[in-house]
Formats: C-alpha cells, sequence, structure tokens
C-alpha cells in the first residue's frame, strides 16, 4: 500500500520501536468479524464453532465468509450482525443501568446500535441518529432487522437533537467522523483523502459534535467517543478539550484491558487498538463522565391530544384484533399512527419537528380497514410468540425458496411466521393449502 509520506512520520513516533511491526501489518489479511445477536440467541452457533473468538466481545467472532454471508438466513433472521472486530469494542464498553436512555448519535449503519440495544435488552429507550438520509435507511434496515423494539431512528444534525434532548440521556455513544487512518487497509480511498490539514478539520468537527452531545448528557451520564483513527489530534487531544471545557471525567473502561493503552500524560484510561498488537483495524475509545448539573429535560412535555377521534383507535382495535390470533403476547406502551402505519413506543417523548424514520417498534400498516403486520413485528418477539409457525430446518429447500420469493405449500391458514431452525424470517399467509409470501422485496434473494 503506498501510505503518505507524512502519514508514515506520525506513526513512526506514535509507535516508536513498533513502527516496522506496524506497517508489517498493512500486508497480512483484513480480519472480517460477526457477531451474536444476544436478543434472539443467548448461546453459540455450530456454524461459529471452526471460528475464533474476539478477545474483547464475548459475542463476537472472526467470520468465515465462505459459510457465512449475507444470503444466511442467520443473518436474514437478525440471529448474526458482521461488525468489523475493533468497532464491537464501543459498546461493550459503555455502562449500562436499569432501563437506560441512549443516543447513539453519529449511528449508520448500524453496528454499534444494534449491539447496544442487545446489551439494553430492549428495556429502556435507545434514539439511534444519522444525519446522511441515504445511511439513515440502512440504519433503520438493521434495527428492523435485529428486532430492536425500544429504538427510535432519526436522521437529524447533533445540534437540532440537543435542542430538543438537552439533559435527558444517560449514555450518548458518538463514533465520531474522522480522518479514517485506521480503516485504510479496508478502504483505500481513505488513503487517497489522506492530509494533515484533514485530520485537523475533524478534529474541529469532532468537537462540535461533542459539544451537542454534552448539552444532552445527564449529570453523571457517560459519553462514549470513539475513532477509526489513529491521529492523536482527533483522538487524546479531543478528550482533553472535553476535560478543559466541561470538566469531564476520562474513566477507566471495564471489561477493555487487553486493548493498547491512550497516548500521552493522563491518558491511560483511553483504549487504542493497533493492527499489529491485536486482529482487528485501527480504533480509539474513551469514556468520559459528566461531574456538572444539567438542566431538567424537556422531551415529555407538550403532549399531544390523541389523534381525533378515531384514526388511531380504530389503527388500535385492528391491530388488537390482529394480535388476539396470532401472537402469544399483548404489547403495550405508547401507541402512535403516522399516516397508516402503526408504531408502538416505548415511551412518548416529544418528536414534533424532527426527521423520524423509526419510531419504536413499527407494527404494521392499516390497509382498506385491515391490520397488515409489518416485516418488524416478525423480527421482534420470539418465534414462540407467533401462533402460527411454519418451521423448516436451516438448509431446506423451503427456506431458499421462501427467502427467493416463491409461495410455499401448507395447509396453514391466515398469518404465519416462517422460521428456520427455529428462527424467525417473515410472514406468509395461508389460505387453501397455498402459503403467499411476504418477505420484503428487497430483501429478497437471487
Amino acid at each position: 500500500m503506498n501510505l503518505p509520506i507524512e502519514f508514515c512520520e506520525r506513526m513512526r513516533e506514535l509507535t516508536g520501536d513498533e513502527y516496522d511491526d506496524f506497517i508489517k501489518s498493512y500486508d497480512t489479511q483484513i480480519n472480517k468479524g460477526v457477531r451474536i445477536n444476544t436478543l434472539k440467541c443467548s448461546d453459540s452457533l455450530p456454524i461459529l464453532n471452526s471460528c475464533e473468538k474476539i478477545q474483547w466481545c464475548e459475542d463476537g467472532y472472526y467470520a468465515d465468509n465462505l459459510s457465512i454471508n449475507g444470503n444466511h438466513p442467520y443473518h436474514a433472521s437478525g440471529v448474526l450482525y458482521f461488525q468489523e472486530p475493533s468497532a464491537m469494542a464501543v459498546a461493550c464498553g459503555m455502562p449500562i443501568d436499569e432501563s437506560p436512555k441512549i443516543l447513539d448519535l453519529c449511528a449508520a449503519p448500524g453496528g454499534k446500535t444494534t449491539h447496544i440495544g442487545a446489551r439494553m435488552k430492549n428495556c429502556g429507550l435507545l434514539v439511534s441518529n444519522e444525519i446522511i438520509p441515504k445511511r439513515a435507511s440502512i440504519l433503520s434496515e438493521n434495527v428492523e432487522r435485529i428486532g430492536l423494539t425500544n429504538t427510535i431512528v432519526t436522521n437529524e444534525s447533533p445540534r437540532k437533537l440537543s435542542e430538543r434532548f438537552e439533559g435527558f440521556f444517560d449514555g450518548i455513544i458518538v463514533d465520531a467522523p474522522c480522518s479514517g487512518e485506521g480503516m485504510f487497509r479496508k478502504e483505500p480511498q481513505a488513503v487517497e483523502e489522506w492530509s494533515v490539514n484533514h485530520t485537523l478539520s475533524c478534529a474541529v468537527r469532532q468537537k462540535n459534535i461533542l459539544d451537542d452531545a454534552y448539552k444532552m448528557l445527564k449529570c453523571g451520564g457517560y459519553i462514549m467517543y470513539s475513532t477509526c483513527t489513529f491521529s492523536y489530534d482527533e483522538n487524546e487531544l479531543v478528550v482533553q478539550y472535553m476535560i478543559d471545557k466541561y470538566n469531564m471525567q476520562l474513566c477507566h473502561i471495564d471489561g477493555l484491558d487487553m486493548l493498547s493503552d491512550g497516548i500521552g500524560e493522563g491518558m491511560q484510561d483511553c483504549r487504542r487498538i493497533f493492527p499489529h498488537r491485536n486482529k482487528g483495524e485501527g480504533h480509539f475509545m474513551a469514556l468520559l463522565r459528566r461531574t456538572e448539573e444539567s438542566k431538567p429535560a424537556k422531551v415529555h412535555q407538550k403532549k399531544k391530544e390523541k389523534q381525533k377521534n378515531t384514526q388511531l383507535d380504530l389503527a388500535v382495535k385492528l391491530y388488537r384484533e390482529f394480535e388476539t390470533n396470532a401472537l402469544n403476547t399483548k404489547l403495550d406502551g405508547e401507541f402512535v399512527l403516522f399516516g397508516d402505519n402503526l408504531y408502538l413506543m416505548p415511551e412518548y417523548i416529544n418528536l414534533d419537528k424532527l426527521r423520524v424514520l423509526r419510531c419504536g417498534l413499527h407494527l404494521g400498516i392499516i390497509k382498506r380497514n385491515r391490520f397488515e403486520p409489518s416485516h418488524a413485528l416478525s423480527h421482534a418477539l420470539p418465534a414462540d410468540t407467533y401462533i402460527n409457525r411454519i418451521e423448516f430446518s436451516l438448509n431446506s429447500d423451503e427456506i431458499k425458496r421462501y427467502m427467493h420469493g416463491e409461495t410455499l405449500s401448507n395447509s396453514t391458514n391466515g398469518w404465519c411466521i416462517i422460521t428456520a431452525d427455529g428462527y424467525s424470517i417473515g410472514w406468509g399467509k395461508g389460505s387453501n393449502g397455498i402459503v403467499k409470501n411476504h418477505y420484503p422485496k428487497a430483501l429478497r434473494t437471487l
């Protein structure tokens, strides 16, 4: 790899006697990772028995892409999430209390959101934000596939969110946009875009994002700041900025002692991943705690009156009728209707004038006074929660046909869940010995 001379000089200063080993790491194989979604699977999977575990993430494995890929039923069901190994450390290090309120501020494509959401066990409230619309859509799809029910997906600027959520969150993940030095092996374009000035401009942007994040943090709450760069300007110097400006406390990150310390005086509790020391791409993490009082949050104020008469009431009535026939459980929360789409929010918060892609669990859509369940609802609950199930083995022809979008032959009537190895893949609707396929067209395999 043709690395910029100035980058090499900076890395020689940063790594010292280990510089040659660092440079040699660019000629080694890129490590790919996969993480078990503990919302759906609490044990290991036979398909991962031959895979090495990732040291800093008990649910993570170095993936064998020959046997596991995006077309695998475990991926379609949300049992597995493909994620770069180093990136898994971030959510592992975030402290989580009972029923927390967490914000993932720069969240796409969703690795850290789905990881922290699984750790939260769908309790509390998770707001997942991405400022770029296309990336926000991908984030929303991953939230759906993993089965998060406590998650609101927004497409806003950090500044706009800070005006609404001041003093609200117990924890905020800021995986900040950066110069991408740690991803040079995976993303050659980042090499072409690199310059010293670029790292300095990234540091300015990172500080601005953290300023907004700080406003949204409760007293005693945590910011987990992370980047995928080696740059001292974007890492320890940004952390020092937050300490100096806001008197934040730099905290030890439990469970990550196998990773390298931060660089410089007072930065030992930061964590770095170097590819010549650990099997992962370059990464940086720092856990910062707010020590000063915050203003009381106002997001629960100005609750709207219920949508007039009846649109919402009718939608809930139709859903409850569906629920009685299709589910072994009753879902409760704050029902919200967006157009014809019915959502279940984990709790009421004022989202007026914010761009919202997903407002909690998408239950379904109202069509001609009928309720049609969403794909999100097929992934939100354990398979045994659905009354009608059609179960197939993992590698069966039927599962392949279903994921292709074909109809199935079965005597089941009404809405039913199609499962592979006991994990939900999607909806079908049976009538007269035929099960019509309701697997989303955009997700079907070729």
